[in-house]
């Protein structure tokens, strides 16, 4: 290994160097075939409950609520820890989940400790990952990190949280003390891990540098010397080998609490930014109002649950209410919440207009003909393309096969039609349910 470093020129003398080496170079892999801007959501608890009901409100695990109960009656600020990947520049409804719940522990007189991971972005989470994350440079991971302060404030109390960048300490690391650290975990333990499993039975490559990242966030516990951390249910052989790193350096163990994943826009699946079926805390309010109001009526309760905390109670005697009018005061609050109370207001009139009356919004989109004379004709797929309101053209073409397009509320089937440009009048343009644009003369 020292002759092929030698070799290429690597320098591995610290842990940067380590992790470069093994991610960009070597590229080992297990692929041996098996034998066979508002202000931010506060949810004060209600006092006639106990601190540990609130805590546990919405949780998939708690290990240990006896551990916590005893640190809980110590009498200071508890250090509770959340990590984020800056991976992508903005967060989605699914991380306001486990934001929810920081913010309670705050409410309660609690410190919120946040990592960045800029360090562990290098490597990528392989947790709930079918195959190795794409590269990220680091440029990258700087310019998605400075996206995070403002939107976890939307949640958060900043007065209460502490913002740590993992590479303050992985940055400085030498390599000795990766070995060390490597030691700690076996090659058959990680292969215990639900996600590493089916991709070495499924003969997928598994990089070396994966194995490291459970490591890595287990380090930023010791660290930071965290009484609890919080995650996804995803999360969970990562938070344990943080309580496993901590006992074997002789430190209180960490307690863990994990809660259920977001299902996205589909109902099917984890809202997730690779799947397209998510909302972002940076989306528009039109956007976040539409896209919370094509929720199913069945996952419309998750998020009345995990993201506005409502109770058990209260959900049911939404339940005996219409559905819609469920949806409406759901998309109503949360958008109010992220942006305000106005904005949601104007969401909801217009929404209103468009669905329950079939009328065109106030506000959408303005393009006028280019080199195109009065009389003149183009195809429909050129107009939609042309607008650069879609991903594609292939997009615009699912649309219209569809039959989700209309011109002036007339449905067109054919993305060939071939369409006028008109004397003096505007033409609308509808392209599935929540897109409009007009065309002016």
């Amino acid at each position: 290994m020292k002759g092929l470093a030698q070799q290429r020129n690597f320098k591995i003398q610290t842990f940067p160097g380590f992790v470069n080496f093994l991610y960009s170079s070597m590229r080992l892999t297990l692929y041996e075939r098996p034998a066979t801007s508002s202000r931010p959501i506060s949810e004060k608890p209600r006092s006639s409950m106990n601190p540990i009901d609130v805590l546990k409100q919405n949780t998939v695990s708690f290990i240990t609520e006896e551990e916590l109960t005893s640190r809980l009656k110590e009498d200071r600020p508890l250090r509770v820890k959340l990590g984020c990947d800056p991976t992508r520049p903005d967060l989605t409804f699914g991380h306001v989940v486990v934001l929810r719940k920081l913010r309670q522990f705050q409410d309660l007189g609690h410190q919120a400790i946040l990592i960045i991971g800029d360090y562990t972005a290098l490597i990528g989470d392989p947790s709930g990952r079918s195959m190795e994350r794409p590269d990220l440079s680091k440029e990258e991971i700087k310019a998605n990190a400075e996206t995070y302060m403002d939107q976890v404030f939307k949640v958060l109390d900043e007065s209460r949280t502490t913002v740590r960048r993992n590479s303050e300490w992985f940055g400085k690391m030498e390599f000795e003390d990766a070995l060390k650290l490597a030691r700690k975990m076996t090659v058959a333990r990680m292969l215990e891990r639900d996600d590493f499993a089916k991709r070495y039975a499924g003969n997928s490559p598994i990089s070396i540098v994966e194995f490291l990242y459970p490591l890595l966030q287990g380090y930023d516990s010791i660290v930071t010397e965290a009484d609890v951390e919080l995650g996804g249910t995803d999360q969970t052989f990562n938070l344990l080998v943080g309580r496993a790193l901590q006992k074997d350096a002789g430190k209180p163990e960490q307690a863990v609490i994990t809660l259920p994943l977001l299902l996205g826009l589909d109902g099917v699946d984890k809202m997730s930014k690779s799947l397209n079926n998510y909302i972002a805390l940076n989306d528009n309010s039109k956007d976040m109002f539409g896209k919370i109001m094509s929720v199913s009526d069945e996952v419309m309760w998750d998020y009345y649950r995990l993201l506005l905390l409502t109770q058990e109670a209260e959900i049911e005697t939404l339940k005996s209410a219409h559905p819609m009018q469920a949806k409406k005061d759901l998309a109503l609050k949360l958008t109010s919440q992220f942006h305000s109370k106005k904005d949601a207001l104007r969401e909801l009139e217009q929404f209103e207009k468009v669905f329950s009356k079939g009328r065109a919004p106030d506000d959408m989109p303005i393009f006028a003909w280019k080199q195109l004379a009065e009389g003149e004709t183009t195809r429909l797929i050129d107009i939609l393309g042309s607008t650069g309101l879609f991903s594609s053209k292939k997009e615009a073409r699912r649309l219209v096969d569809q039959g989700a397009v209309r011109i002036d509320g007339e449905r067109c089937s054919d993305p060939n039609t071939e369409v006028a440009r008109p004397k003096k009048t505007e033409i609308v343009v509808q392209a599935g349910k929540r897109l409009f644009f007009k065309l002016l003369p």
